[in-house]
């Protein structure tokens, strides 16, 4: 059988383990070279690959009848080592494959460690590497009231702590701190095992290092890659710090909640005192924040802030650093936090104050220093006016917020009340809500008609008016006829407002408002009576030329700023005030608001003896009431409505707005002198003048009365 015969001597492949069988067929296969050979095995290596798959995943594959005469084993016995080539050729190949992959993955995982290490900035201060900046907060006084932004206390050393702090952090943090080379691999392992069964990233396993790798370079993403690049930076801070120095940087740079960074501007925000003097109750407390200080903050948490230290008080006593006597002691007698006056809404003052220093100071590298001018007695009288007037009878008719804010004679801001609750609400409705002010604008049409010419005794008719189909109408129904402007100013008349203006000119109603400081005044007729969309701020601080005969100081909230080392950044000068309106102007302007509060709309805002002036205002269907007024001391607004401009049950300026600021400015005066306010002095209105006129007519006639019977007695005398 050639055929046969040529087949098996065709499929025979050069022994790899002993000589090569002598034939014609091997003969001709060693002369047609390497290449012939190995495409020849390749060729038999994919028959054969079926097969060898079908073992590689322990299946058998189809097996031909036995006694099929087309079977190949009968067709074609396999001859002993067929097929060996093959297989070794595709193992060198799968070897060779795995070696380069494993290579490939070596390279790869070194180049990924090199792209992203992060770059540790060359000669970087680690003691102020991206340290966040502090605003520090002062009174007039200088007394310190708050802080915004990260706060770092004085740097420690662990060396001067008590060594129950230390302790206390090693044993909740790091027990492995001096063993390790900044990644424990124990703890790694722990984090991977807990993250792998619960599907996420639930534990970090990181060591202080890699915490203080993090704290100084990176964000709290729970990520791999952030954690990667953790371990890389923990790597470099062992191979350029000792030990301690590492955990000196911990304990002076990590967040421990409230805004408070390092050990020592925790312990002197949570307990006023030094961090060198806690107790070890305290220092439990402090050492259990780490893990989540916005959580456990014994400010927010106080609670949970307990339940962790007696936490870290069980690592303690697992390590042997206390004894069980200590941590019964320190449990009968746990951390106090002291009270941080959080029932005060001085927030609102404190953003505002914040904000305008950075708007003033700019990009000043560190912490910087605010000295404000708030008035922390007469804040206290503001917050306690406004919420003594927002009863719960006043919120039912609808009277919901309500704001403050007053000025001295100088223009430095006093007090300032934003809403009802800074903590329900941190929006600032004295400095950040525009609203139309009604009838508080008024003073500014008057203003500019006194500069015209006009005089408070000046007489319009209170009658219905219209202009180019506008025809405003008073508050109350019906016209009272002739009135001099003291009695239009006293009760508020909406048509001797616009006809006033309509006289001067709304463009002269509109300069004046600006030039006194109401920013932005387009001129328009609605401009009489208040259609302009300002603030609380805006409003009251345009008084102040009021109050100060003509002359305008500049409002100001801000004294100083300075960097923590005294170095001055910023510092108020006080300026001449300019004059914006004459004296002879400013006079009748303080007699016309001198009648709101002792004849007219604002009666209940009276101080008695004390000379006050002021305008009430309310807006369409009882949204915003108003009431703004000054003495020669002091200018104060108050604003109440609702943010969502829902009508209340007709609460006008005269009325809650009044009390408000009634009850403000008594607090607010006591213990300064009585002060006059030039023009501040009754008016005669033609409602009164009738009875005058019977008056001096009554006057007269006993007078004449009087010369007739001395004249009859002379008369008398003489004829005797």
């Amino acid at each position: 059988m050639t055929k046969s015969g040529d087949h098996k001597e065709a499929g025979a492949l050069p022994a790899r383990e002993g000589p090569a069988r002598e034939g014609p067929a091997q003969e001709a296969l060693a002369r047609k070279g390497l290449a012939a050979t190995l495409f020849a095995d390749f060729a038999r290596g994919l028959r054969a690959l079926p097969g060898d798959a079908a073992r590689l995943f322990r299946r058998k594959p189809k097996a031909a009848a036995a006694n099929s005469p087309f079977s190949e084993t009968v067709k074609y016995p396999k001859e002993p080592g067929e097929g060996r080539a093959w297989r070794d050729l595709w193992g060198s190949f799968l070897g060779a494959a795995a070696s380069l992959a494993f290579l490939g993955s070596i390279a790869g995982l070194w180049l990924a460690f090199i792209v992203m290490a992060p770059r540790v900035p060359g000669g970087a201060d680690m003691w102020n590497v991206n340290r966040q900046s502090a605003i520090i907060v002062l009174d007039r006084n200088g007394e310190e009231i708050a802080a915004r932004g990260a706060r770092y206390g004085e740097q420690v050393e662990p060396d001067e702590l008590p060594g129950y702090f230390v302790a206390a952090i090693l044993s909740t943090e790091d027990r492995r701190f001096y063993d390790h080379s900044g990644v424990d691999l124990r703890g790694t392992l722990r984090a991977a095992m807990a993250n792998a069964k619960s599907g996420s990233v639930v534990q970090g396993g990181s060591t202080i290092t890699q915490q203080l790798a993090k704290n100084l370079f990176l964000s709290a993403a729970q990520t791999y890659d952030r954690k990667i690049r953790e371990a890389q930076l923990a790597l470099w801070l062992e191979g350029h710090y000792t030990k301690n120095q590492i955990l000196s940087l911990y304990i002076n740079r990590i967040y421990l909640g409230a805004g408070t960074y390092g050990v020592e501007s925790a312990a002197q925000t949570y307990f006023a005192k030094s961090a060198r003097d806690v107790t070890l109750a305290e220092a439990a407390m402090l050492a259990g924040l780490p893990k989540a200080p916005s959580t456990y903050a014994p400010t927010q948490n106080p609670k949970g802030a307990e339940r962790r230290a007696s936490e870290v008080l069980d690592n303690l006593l697992e390590t042997g650093a206390i004894t069980p006597f200590d941590a019964r002691e320190a449990r009968q007698n746990p951390a106090r936090v002291i009270n941080q006056n959080t029932d005060s809404d001085l927030g609102y003052f404190f953003d505002y104050a914040a904000a305008r220093a950075k708007a003033i100071a700019g990009d000043v590298a560190g912490d910087i220093v605010v000295t404000t001018t708030i008035d922390q007695k007469l804040q206290r009288d503001a917050e306690a006016a406004v919420t003594a007037a927002l009863t719960v009878d006043n919120r039912l008719k609808g009277a919901d917020q309500a704001a403050l804010i007053a000025y001295d004679a100088d223009g430095a801001l006093r007090a300032m009340v934003g809403g009802r609750s800074y903590k329900e609400s941190q929006f600032n409705r004295a400095v950040q809500a525009k609203r139309q002010p009604g009838s508080a604008f008024k003073p500014f049409v008057y203003a500019a008609a006194m500069e015209a010419g006009l005089t408070p005794n000046s007489r319009f008719i209170d009658q219905p008016v219209e202009y180019d189909g506008w025809a405003p109408t008073n508050y109350t129904d019906g016209y009272i006829g002739p009135v001099r402007l003291t009695e239009a100013m006293a009760k508020s008349i909406n048509t001797v407002a616009v006809q006033v203006s309509e006289r001067i000119g709304p463009s002269k109603v509109a300069e004046t408002a600006m030039r006194f400081g109401v920013p932005d005044v387009s001129s328009f007729r609605a401009i009489a009576l208040g259609a302009v969309d300002l603030t609380l701020e805006d409003l009251t601080g345009a008084y102040l030329p009021f109050a100060r005969s003509g002359l305008k100081p500049e409002p100001y909230a801000i004294s100083k700023i300075e960097t923590l080392n005294g170095g001055v950044v910023f510092e108020h000068k006080a300026a001449s005030p300019e004059r914006v309106m004459t004296k002879r102007a400013a006079k009748n302007m303080n007699h016309l608001l001198y009648q709101v509060m002792h004849s007219g709309t604002g009666r209940r805002a009276s101080l008695g003896r004390r000379h006050a002036a002021g305008k009430t205002g309310t807006t369409n269907d009882w949204r915003d009431a108003w009431f703004v007024g000054y003495t020669p001391q002091i200018t104060a607004g108050v604003w109440v409505g609702n943010d969502d401009y829902r009508p209340m049950d007709k609460i006008t300026g005269g009325t809650i707005p009044a009390e408000i600021w009634k009850s403000f400015m008594i607090s607010a005066h006591q213990g300064l002198s009585l002060a006059s306010i030039d023009g501040a002095y009754p008016a005669v209105s033609y409602a009164s003048e009738p009875t005058l006129l019977n008056f001096y007519t009554d006057v007269s006639s006993g007078f004449d009365r009087v010369r007739r019977d001395g004249n009859e007695r002379r008369v008398r005398r003489r004829r005797r």
